[in-house]
């Protein structure tokens, strides 16, 4: 048995955006932001955090904040409070408490269960530095017992994923290519690929906006949905920040934390390389008005089908 024999994710395909409709009424529409608290945020976090307000502002939504902290040897002390004192300062406030995925564990062990209990998840003892992309399903037919060992979903090797992402387009990503992910860890923690699943349709939200290196994860999220019996949400990708010469942000000269600039240049800068053309001297106005600003003018048609946004 194998998940998601799908070759189209079907009723949450949306079309990109046209001209004119990005501020039609979207009934219900929820969307989020989930940053991980192993930094400070930076001008990259900021567009994608910016756009997914944006975008649910315009359509009348709701947005949230979740904190996705469940890699613990990776958070850094004192970052949560930073991003969302940093979020706060720009007026991007969360209609709910933020919610934190390391107090959901026993949310994504039932997931995990279900998947067990229809034959759609099986453990993989391979360690991590024996694993290439995509992975080969060494340990598909094993039926390994024994623990510590990571789960893996199932997929149809023969199928593929097929989606309409409303930045980016139509997207196809073959089982084949993707491999079968891992959806909790060796060390008893719910990996990324299902953690994400469960809390999106926990948190009831429809729309997904977040950076488009995470495209590939969305093939593979789609089909854990598949395989809840979920409906799944509508996914909108936004190019990457990169430097001018293509190289990732990282510990760059761009890279430094939001919080130590101007509150009116950090959004007008996110502005800017949005495509979204501030005007000039917009930087002197209050967040409030820059982000009203915004709404009125949101228009992601300017970065339709791009990867990358580079930065001047």
């Amino acid at each position: 048995m194998s998940a998601a024999k799908s070759s189209t994710a079907t009723g949450t395909t949306a079309t990109a955006d046209r001209p004119g409709d990005h501020k039609d009424h979207r009934p219900g529409y929820r969307g989020r932001f989930a940053p991980s608290p192993t930094g400070l945020l930076h001008i990259g976090s900021l567009v994608t955090a910016l756009a997914s307000w944006l975008d649910a502002r315009a359509h009348r939504g709701q947005w949230l904040i979740r904190i996705e902290d469940l890699d613990t040897p990776r958070v850094v002390p004192g970052a949560e409070h930073s991003i969302l004192a940093t979020l706060s300062s720009l007026g991007l406030e969360s209609d709910a408490p933020p919610l934190r995925q390391s107090q959901r564990s026993d949310l994504y062990r039932e997931a995990l269960d279900t998947l067990r209990q229809q034959g759609l998840a099986y453990r993989c003892l391979c360690a991590r530095s024996e694993v290439e992309h995509p992975y080969a399903g060494t340990c598909r037919d094993a039926a390994h017992q024994r623990e510590p060992s990571a789960w893996r979903l199932r997929l149809n090797p023969d199928d593929a994923i097929d989606f309409d992402d409303r930045f980016q387009g139509p997207c196809h990503y073959p089982n084949r290519a993707l491999g079968d992910p891992v959806i909790f860890r060796r060390d008893g923690l719910a990996a990324y690929q299902l953690a994400v699943v469960v809390d999106d349709l926990a948190q009831g939200i429809t729309d997904v906006v977040r950076g488009a290196d995470l495209l590939e994860s969305t093939a593979w999220q789609l089909q854990v949905i598949a395989a809840l019996k979920a409906a799944p949400p509508r996914y909108a990708h936004v190019p990457l920040v990169v430097e001018a010469d293509g190289a990732k942000l990282a510990k760059s000269r761009h890279s430094v934390a939001v919080g130590t600039l101007r509150p009116g240049a950090a959004l007008v800068q996110a502005l800017t390389l949005l495509r979204q053309a501030p005007p000039e001297g917009l930087e002197d106005s209050t967040p409030a008005d820059i982000l009203d600003w915004g709404i009125a003018h949101w228009n992601s048609v300017a970065f339709l089908r791009q990867l990358v946004l580079k930065l001047p």
